[in-house]
């Protein structure tokens, strides 16, 4: 039901929306026939930047191009009503957007319904990004974004706790298991904090589990549901293991990511699965673990795991009027300088490879070395145009079933039927 009201409401506000710019006379296609060479002002449209330091890049870019100036566009925070709201505007071919900070698991939607254009690779610095982040900007082998920013989860652990007990991080499922078991009671401590509340975070943390132990929820050009695999199964089951063995405590079905960093953060937690974002927050004065944290890999039932990539790609609407102008200001912004500065000013990933070997900023963000290797090592999540009610349903499903509502069996059978209903092929 949950899932389902969800789901209303995404597509209610789209509709509404829609409406609301046709009426306004927004929804006009652009006279302006020569739009991909069009220059001037441009909009960047974008959810809510809560640091603020997208502002003083803008400033930058509008400084050197006064016939060109840029204008932030901020939506709500919430990744649900961005989309929905980019969704509307596009569907009524406004060209109110010229530029789109999309979620890199909207690139394939957005331009299978051509609302972002196809952009030139030979004018964007592809050769000097982390490879894995180029394939999420990539739809059937076009170039339809550019990688601004990256992620991928990351291990958290109490480093004063296993140097107590003179372990090293886990690097195995096992490993993880039996610390989160027996280490953690013994200093007052629950086991492993992830994002396991029925919404996005919870695919993100079972896509992480499936592709570590080497399946994968969709397989093939044809995108066929394969979640009751082998693989797929033996993720699934180490999720519930872990609530039922209460190394994953009840509560932590209820996490998400500010959750499990509050979690973490005010010193209950051994372990959590996060974004490579919590890491300055709990070293920051006042929180409970500031000096005692350390970062590593996600583990795998073998070895080290694979983690799910995030972050966002930058995109040029196709109604907007002035695409040469949006394209230079998405060159602008995926610049080495301007990359530099999505490290130091937002605390953001960049995707230029060679910043996670810069010295000086390895010291100030010491995870950079482990979160190369994890974006190296990462893989992308269900590439489909339909990949929001995908998310919907394997959230819903594995929540079920690690609520113990439902066997390991049974939710990968239901799974995979919603699924087969709800994939388009390419």
């Amino acid at each position: 039901m949950r899932r389902g009201m969800r789901w209303i409401r995404v597509v209610c506000a789209v509709a509404v929306g829609a409406l609301l710019l046709s009426g306004c006379g927004l929804g006009a296609t652009p006279t302006d026939t020569a739009g991909t060479e069009g220059v001037g002002p441009v909009t960047l449209v974008t959810g809510q930047d809560l640091t603020g330091y997208l502002r003083g890049r803008l400033q930058a870019w509008n400084a050197e191009h006064p016939g060109e100036k840029a204008t932030l566009i901020q939506l709500p925070s919430a990744a649900d009503d961005v989309r929905a709201q980019m969704i509307s505007n596009l569907q009524a071919k406004s060209d109110r957007y010229d530029v789109l900070n999309l979620d890199v698991v909207w690139t394939a939607e957005f331009a299978a319904s051509g609302w972002i254009t196809p952009l030139p690779a030979g004018q964007f610095p592809l050769d000097k990004f982390l490879k894995p982040v180029v394939g999420t900007a990539m739809y059937q082998d076009k170039l339809y974004a550019v990688p601004y920013v990256t992620n991928a989860g990351l291990l958290y652990y109490r480093k004063d706790i296993l140097a107590r007990e003179h372990l090293a991080p886990p690097r195995t499922w096992a490993e993880l298991r039996s610390m989160a078991k027996t280490v953690a009671p013994r200093y007052g401590l629950k086991g492993y904090a992830g994002q396991f509340s029925p919404y996005e975070g919870l695919t993100v943390n079972y896509a992480e589990a499936v592709q570590s132990a080497g399946g994968q929820i969709l397989t093939g050009r044809r995108s066929r549901p394969a979640v009751d695999s082998p693989a797929d199964l033996k993720a699934l089951q180490f999720l519930v293991d872990g609530v039922k063995e209460g190394w994953i405590p009840q509560e932590a079905l209820t996490f998400d990511e500010e959750g499990s960093r509050k979690a973490f953060q005010s010193g209950r937690y051994l372990f959590m699965r996060n974004w490579p974002y919590a890491y300055d927050l709990a070293e920051a004065k006042g929180s409970e673990v500031a000096g005692d944290i350390g970062v590593e890999a996600l583990p795998g039932p073998d070895g080290p795991g694979a983690a799910s990539l995030g972050g966002s790609n930058l995109a040029v609407s196709s109604y907007s009027r002035h695409q040469k102008t949006a394209r230079e200001l998405i060159q602008f912004l995926t610049s080495l300088d301007n990359e530099r500065q999505v490290l130091l000013k937002g605390s953001l990933p960049p995707v230029w490879a060679q910043l996670y070997t810069d010295p000086a900023l390895v010291r100030r963000f010491p995870y950079l070395p482990v979160l190369r290797q994890s974006i190296l090592t990462a893989q992308p999540r269900p590439v489909t145009p339909d990949y929001d009610q995908v998310s919907l349903a394997v959230a819903a499903t594995v929540h079920d079933a690690m609520a113990l509502r439902q066997s390991p069996r049974a939710a990968a059978a239901r799974l995979r039927q919603e699924l087969s209903a709800i994939v388009r092929s390419p």
